[in-house]
């Protein structure tokens, strides 16, 4: 037998007027789901229980420890972030209180990943708005993460659930300054990113990634507009020319989406947040993860927001943020494997012609 520890996956609360304590309860509250992992949640123990309560959800075993405490493998736990600090929850109202709680949790948790305390991270619904402050100054998760652990890599956003893969060259971004953002070195610096997560992170090998066009109709020849032929189009090119990426578009999104031609694909790379998001959301709603490729660490969130309108009403489902559990964990798996297997390559031992080759003489000794 092995002592091993369990997968320790960190959850933040979220906005604390939102669903997010509801869906996290729902998520943990079954025997069976500390047996795959150890949860730690990153929040407060009044707020929960306020939550718990104004559901009628029975309890059940927690193990509270302060910021920086020893977690319990193969329990449920939370780490205390809030301090001495009270913050009243107020369901479905968007104020200050519940964005600087929801930070104070993202925070803590992004110091564990760090120091290694948790593994992957999950982190519930935020509003974009309330959690602004002098700390927090950043369109929504995925900005943040990047400045934070990124190391200087860059974050994708993607959707996915166990057969669509959607990911964005613009995430967060207002729609007028979309077209000045869709840049063929924007384009080509997505497909590197989406194509070696979906071989790390996915375990696909030779992905097809379909790209989608920015106008209605790609453009109709230059009619409707210019950057697929312009732009769009030479990206695609140039990443399966200089990096064999195997990428196919661009397409129509209405059409792509509405006569199933996604199935075909590995993933789809579309070109701002609702032009993949209203789609994916549509066809995976109940079952959608959101997941931050590009980054050293995997962090996931369910692929809804706060939820306001039935905050406190026991009317949330939680299979997205059971979903985004999961597949933070399968992620975590998928990478340690891949990095296992790539750790030691073989030496080539092929002639390409018109480059130098080094001979190698397999009759001698290393």
């Amino acid at each position: 037998m092995t002592n091993e520890r369990k997968i320790r996956v960190g959850i933040t609360q979220g906005d604390t007027n939102g669903i997010g304590y509801e869906v996290i309860l729902k998520t943990l509250s079954v025997p069976e789901f500390t047996e795959i992992c150890t949860p730690v949640i990153y929040g407060s123990s009044k707020i929960l229980t306020f939550h718990r309560k104004a559901i009628e959800m029975p309890s059940f075993p927690i193990n509270t420890v302060r910021n920086g405490g020893p977690v319990k493998d193969g329990a449920v736990n939370l780490v205390e972030v809030m301090g001495n600090e009270e913050v009243k929850v107020e369901f479905g109202q968007p104020d200050k209180q519940a964005g600087h709680a929801a930070f104070m949790a993202l925070e803590a948790a992004v110091a564990a990943l760090n120091n290694g305390d948790i593994d992957v991270l999950v982190t519930a619904p935020i509003n974009k708005d309330n959690i602004q402050s002098d700390q927090f100054t950043f369109p929504g998760h995925t900005e943040y993460l990047e400045a934070c652990i990124g190391e200087g890599n860059k974050a994708l956003m993607v959707l996915c659930n166990d057969t669509l893969r959607v990911a964005l060259v613009t995430a967060h971004l207002p729609i007028s300054q979309v077209p000045a953002a869709i840049t063929a070195d924007a384009i080509l610096e997505k497909l590197r990113i989406f194509n070696h997560s979906l071989n790390r992170d996915f375990n696909i090998v030779k992905p097809r990634i379909a790209v989608l066009s920015l106008n209605p109709h790609s453009g109709e020849n230059g009619l409707l507009g210019n950057e697929e032929k312009d732009v769009i189009a030479p990206a695609l090119q140039q990443a399966y020319d200089n990096e064999r990426i195997l990428c196919f578009g661009p397409y129509a999104a209405d059409g792509f989406f509405g006569n199933g031609t996604y199935r075909k694909f590995d993933g789809v790379l579309a070109m701002f947040h609702d032009q993949g998001l209203a789609a994916f959301k549509t066809l995976a709603m109940d079952n959608g993860v959101n997941f931050t490729a590009g980054l050293p660490c995997v962090r996931t969130s369910p692929d809804h927001g706060t939820g306001y309108d039935i905050a406190g009403k026991n009317l949330a489902h939680e299979n997205s943020l059971r979903q985004a559990v999961y597949a933070a964990i399968d992620i975590y798996r998928n990478r340690q494997d891949w990095d296992e297997s790539h750790a030691n390559p073989l030496r080539k031992q092929y002639f390409e012609r018109g480059k130098d080759n080094v001979v190698l003489d397999l009759t001698k000794d290393a």
